[in-house]
């Protein structure tokens, strides 16, 4: 059995700043399981078509979590990143506006924002009505009918889940928050106003996918690199077995994969009932060799009829690289067998984004809390099952190792 101080459960990016930042504090003992042949989780990266290709879907640096920014930049210097002013768009009435919808009607015919200002003004939250429980309705209730209708059900039935009200709403107030003055005033000053998204600027590679720096940071300390999938974790043993029959044990275990992606041993039974009903969305990746015909970095698409829900326009950050990709939930992506865009390189990302389930904070907590008690902590987008980004995840790994 291979013994070690700390086991740390995947090569994303939570693991490896996980690990790097316990090295740069002068602790070796530790081992870094991965099931891939290449470090880099969800941040992987492939040359397809003479350029990378990020095969976990669209990640960027947010300028504005500067520890992380110098982390990566020891690995890939800042001098070989591009920075760019974020330019998401949504597809809808046969327009591309900017995101967030309601700071941006002022883009649409002026008939239409009319339609959205007088369903903005009705909706509960500007009326004193008091927040729904039900995701489907709180919808309505924050944006109004028109942006429900046209952008968020159906573009959160497209992503998520066809049963919206299978999700809760406790995630929801991280949408950015446009009031329906600042929409008004926007409309008149023909001007976004509001909060501003995620990554409203953010760092790309010039001449790399986004998962060169990964990739680097595994090699900067390969000797604790292992790279086979785990099968078992035995929770009251602190023992993990991979899919060679190698054990390993530690005096604590931290997981960043998915907890129903293997077996869990040796644990109360409300542990086990917990991770039964954890659920997650699986998103393929396809690249398609055309021009995205737009200037944007991404374009949300809420069409019911397109299958994809999203499209990265590679060749306006991956610059001198051609063609885009599109983003589409496992069962939605069957409809491309019989059509050209089959024929392309795809990818199919198993577990892509944690689903936020009505009872999935209870689920987690009963998760976390337990395997806390036996040593092993969850950490990272899928040890913590949130719909966390690359560089929130590697903000809270630093963290960690200063807890540890």
């Amino acid at each position: 059995m291979v013994k070690t101080k700390y086991l740390i459960l995947g090569a994303g990016p939570s693991g490896l700043t996980l690990g790097r930042s316990l090295k740069d504090k002068g602790i070796t003992d530790f081992i870094i399981l991965e099931k891939e042949n290449e470090a880099g989780g969800l941040c992987r990266s492939m040359d397809v078509d003479g350029k990378p290709l990020d095969i976990g879907g669209g990640h960027f640096l947010d300028v504005r979590r500067p520890k992380v920014c110098e982390f990566m930049f020891r690995f890939l210097p800042e001098n070989e990143w591009n920075v760019f002013d974020r330019d998401s768009r949504i597809r809808v009435h046969g327009c591309e506006i900017e995101h967030p919808f309601e700071a941006n009607i002022w883009q649409l015919p002026e008939n239409i924002q009319e339609k959205y200002l007088d369903s903005i003004k009705k909706a509960g939250c500007n009326n004193g009505e008091p927040k729904p429980e039900k995701f489907t309705d709180w919808i309505r209730w924050k944006l109004g009918d028109e942006i429900a209708e046209n952008y968020m059900l159906p573009y959160n039935r497209k992503m998520f889940s066809e049963t919206l009200d299978e999700l809760g709403t406790y995630w929801l107030e991280k949408l950015p928050n446009v009031s329906f003055e600042e929409t008004l005033q926007s409309c008149r000053e023909h001007r976004s106003l509001g909060t501003q998204p995620g990554h409203a600027r953010f760092y790309y590679p010039k001449e790399y996918g986004y998962g060169e720096p990964f990739v680097r940071i595994a090699e900067s300390m390969s000797e604790n690199m292992v790279y086979a999938a785990v099968s078992k974790i035995s929770l009251k043993n602190r023992i993990v077995t991979d899919i060679n029959g190698e054990e390993y044990y530690a005096d604590k275990i931290i997981t960043t994969i998915p907890w129903d992606a293997v077996t869990v041993v040796d644990t109360p039974e409300e542990i086990t009932n917990a991770i039964s009903k954890l659920k997650h969305s699986s998103v393929e990746i396809r690249y398609v060799e055309d021009s995205p015909e737009s200037e944007s970095h991404w374009i949300y698409v809420p069409d019911p009829d397109i299958p994809y829900h999203r499209i990265l326009c590679r060749c306006n950050f991956c610059l001198d690289s051609k063609g885009y990709w599109i983003e589409t939930v496992k069962k939605r992506a069957e409809s491309y067998r019989d059509s050209d865009i089959s024929e392309n390189f795809a990818y199919m990302n198993e577990y892509a984004y944690p689903l936020n389930t009505i009872d999935k904070r209870e689920n987690i907590a009963t998760i976390l809390k337990g395997a806390s008690e036996y040593g092993v902590i969850g950490l990272g987008r899928w040890g913590e099952h949130e719909h966390y980004n690359s560089d929130v995840v590697m903000e809270r790994a630093m963290e960690l190792a200063d807890k540890l």
